[in-house]
């Protein structure tokens, strides 16, 4: 599993980050996790993630600000984004655009429509 690609899973809820995550590494990926936006750039830069999985609404720093700095920042605004929030409005989903995410998913998403979106923005 030395290879496989690095999901970032970015959530405040350690349920939501444990149940993604498990699901993402019996679907082959690897994870690391980040409570907030300031902690989910920080591990950006240290872990160079293949993607980030980024909830919106977050304490400290929330994930629109987080996506906003990602996105201006030379060294992480290539890697892929997917807003994984409950705001299912499309007035979010234009907002994640806007803020420069890759892709939307509404919560509560299926295990299966998120490995699939993964794959989808990583061209897998």
């Amino acid at each position: 599993m030395a290879g496989a690609p690095l999901i970032l899973i970015v959530d405040d809820n350690i349920d939501a980050r444990e149940m993604y995550g498990t699901y993402l590494q019996h679907e082959g990926f690897r994870w690391a996790e980040a409570v907030n936006g300031q902690d989910a750039i920080t591990q950006t830069k240290n872990e160079r993630p293949s993607l980030i999985l980024m909830d919106a609404t977050m304490p400290r720093m929330d994930g629109w600000e987080a996506v906003r700095l990602l996105k201006l920042d030379a060294d992480t605004k290539d890697i892929p984004l997917i807003m994984l929030t409950a705001h299912a409005f499309e007035e979010h989903r234009e907002r994640a655009k806007d803020v420069g995410a890759d892709a939307f998913l509404a919560k509560p998403v299926l295990p299966d429509q998120l490995a699939a979106e993964i794959r989808r923005v990583l061209q897998m």
